[in-house]
């Protein structure tokens, strides 16, 4: 089946990172399954029958080391309905690959890609839940965010979203209660209103004695619709404000990135080296900001209490938002990239907002020392998490598992360096990974960003301070209206405070997208919890949750 898309223009930076990869012996490889080839502008993509998942994807990630299923995109158009896997490699994410599975619109059915990665079942039940889509051979084909009693699919055309809707209110059923092995389990539910869920969140949990035996993770308690709003938005001017929500957790600037990352792709436009100053030193403030909140709030996931460690992580986090303030005009929903570059310069006096930047660093080791005392140090909180929570880094793969979460279990993979954007290729830094992968892992290899990250804003401090005054170009020459030419599509990420945050985008020829799919890090790293938890005690399933640093709005999006 043809899908009769067209190529758009090729930003730079996209096809750079293309280069390299040669898919005709992909195609080669792949040989009778593949029935069109289409060209992103990130990318290349097969397009296979639906029958023909699991044997295409087995062959890319065993032969051709694809071992990372970083997005999986589902979209409906006039006569098909159709499923993207976004492949990358974790040694070499520049290294992508679309695989492009049409179905036919009276029967959307087509194999499973669980089997040969599992964060695939998260998600194709997102899939099926939005759009209907049916995936053979699925493990746990149900709704994922909407509840199980709802009528049609969000996301298709035909959809009357004025038809009543009926939410049943059912007793708690017990997963085990077939299995004779565990007879005296308890079904007990953790959230949606828990303080130590971080929100909406609702784990369904079966215990034996004091051990989880199973979990089910129930996420659909937000609905923001963050995409479907985007769809409906201007490129140029609407969608920009929106991405400020989905980590709201002082994150807005890695998440603005994202979408300005695909968006300037799509349109082809380059980004004056300055704004790549600008956009870099808000980008790792704002990873500090999310970094102090998940440190302290860990601390309290932990010790039960308002701890110290909880007081100065909030402390410290708000001299970043003053900084932040100061450079974007908010505290919170920062709305400060545009298009083509940033909205406005360093605050004047130039060399005031410097000093307070440079004062704020010059006291941050001996803070982040204290924070070694008080927990890393900490015999008692080292109990609670050394050994706890384990991920096996192959496990964290299966799942998708990115940012300090993959870190953490000894992946060394970060976009920043690995498909270099913004000015990061200029600066020295180091990738922080630890080889445990237990929750202890994580919370370290948090602390040890933050000192990199503090490196990567006294450098790009330095840089500016020094840039000459009649070169400081803030934004690049963007058309008031945007409208890339039909059926062009991109899949940009960047590196989120939590893992890869990525945006595919496909443009039908109009001033908004037809299709805006966000990927969030949360959403994959949320999964793997019933991996580390099955086995472990309650307190352990607390303290490992919190060292995932999940934010639900870009889980449940």
């Amino acid at each position: 089946m043809s899908s009769g898309k067209t190529a758009g223009p090729v930003s730079d930076e996209a096809s750079d990172s293309s280069e390299k990869l040669d898919y005709d012996e992909l195609a080669a490889l792949l040989g009778d399954v593949v029935l069109d080839r289409e060209t992103h502008l990130n990318t290349e993509g097969f397009v296979i029958r639906p029958d023909d998942v699991v044997e295409t994807l087995s062959t890319l990630r065993e032969d051709a080391g694809f071992d990372h299923c970083s997005c999986v995109t589902a979209q409906e158009y006039a006569d098909r309905f159709e499923t993207i896997y976004h492949l990358r490699k974790y040694d070499d994410p520049t290294e992508e690959v679309s695989v492009v599975v049409p179905t036919t619109t009276d029967e959307p059915v087509s194999e499973s890609a669980t089997s040969v990665y599992e964060t695939a079942e998260w998600h194709e039940r997102e899939a099926y839940d939005l759009l209907g889509i049916e995936y053979d051979d699925h493990p746990d084909l149900r709704r994922i965010l909407l509840p199980e009693t709802w009528q049609g699919y969000p996301l298709r055309e035909e959809f009357d979203d004025t038809q009543p809707q009926i939410v049943t209110l059912r007793e708690h059923a017990n997963p085990l209660e077939d299995d004779h092995r565990h007879q005296d389990t308890m079904f007990l539910n953790v959230g949606p209103q828990h303080p130590s869920v971080h929100g909406v969140l609702h784990l369904q949990t079966v215990l034996d004695g004091e051990q989880v035996v199973d979990l089910d993770p129930d996420i659909g308690y937000i609905h923001r619709c963050e995409e479907q709003m985007c769809q409906q938005c201007t490129y140029r001017h609407q969608i920009m404000p929106y991405p400020d929500r989905w980590d709201w957790v002082s994150s807005g600037l890695l998440n603005e990135w994202a979408y300005a990352r695909a968006a300037e792709d799509l349109a082809g436009i380059e980004v004056p080296e300055y704004a790549q100053v600008l956009r870099t030193l808000g980008a790792e403030l704002s990873r500090m900001a999310s970094h102090l909140i998940a440190i302290g709030t860990y601390a309290l996931d932990v010790t039960g209490e308002f701890s110290a460690s909880f007081m100065y992580a909030f402390r410290d986090r708000e001299l970043v938002l003053d900084l932040l303030e100061d450079l974007t005009g908010q505290r919170m929903m920062f709305n400060y990239f545009r298009l083509g570059g940033v909205a406005w310069d360093l605050p004047d006096p130039r060399s005031e907002f410097v000093a307070d930047v440079r004062d704020f660093l010059s006291g941050l080791p001996e803070k982040i020392a204290e924070y070694h005392d008080l927990l890393t140090r900490n015999e008692a909180f080292q109990l609670r998490v050394v050994d706890t929570g384990v991920l096996d880094p192959d496990v964290a793969k299966q799942y998708g598992c990115t940012g300090p979460v993959a870190r953490g279990s000894g992946i060394d993979y970060d976009l920043r360096r690995d498909d270099p954007y913004g000015y990061y290729d200029e600066l020295d830094w180091n990738v922080v990974t630890e080889d445990a992968g237990d929750n202890y892992s994580r919370v370290l290899v948090r602390l040890r960003e933050l000192e990199e990250s503090a490196s990567i804003v006294e450098q790009c401090v330095d840089v500016l301070e020094d840039w000459p005054a009649e070169d400081r170009t803030i934004q690049a020459n963007v058309p008031r209206t945007l409208r890339p030419d039909p059926d062009t599509e991109v899949y940009r990420a960047v590196e989120a405070a939590k893992g890869e945050l990525g945006i595919y985008i496909r443009s039908d020829g109009t001033d908004t997208p037809a299709r805006f799919k966000i990927r969030g890090p949360s959403f994959s790293n949320l999964s793997v919890l019933p991996e580390l938890a099955v086995g472990d005690t309650i307190p352990d399933l607390i303290a490992t949750f919190g060292s995932l640093d999940v934010i639900m709005g870009e889980v449940d999006r």
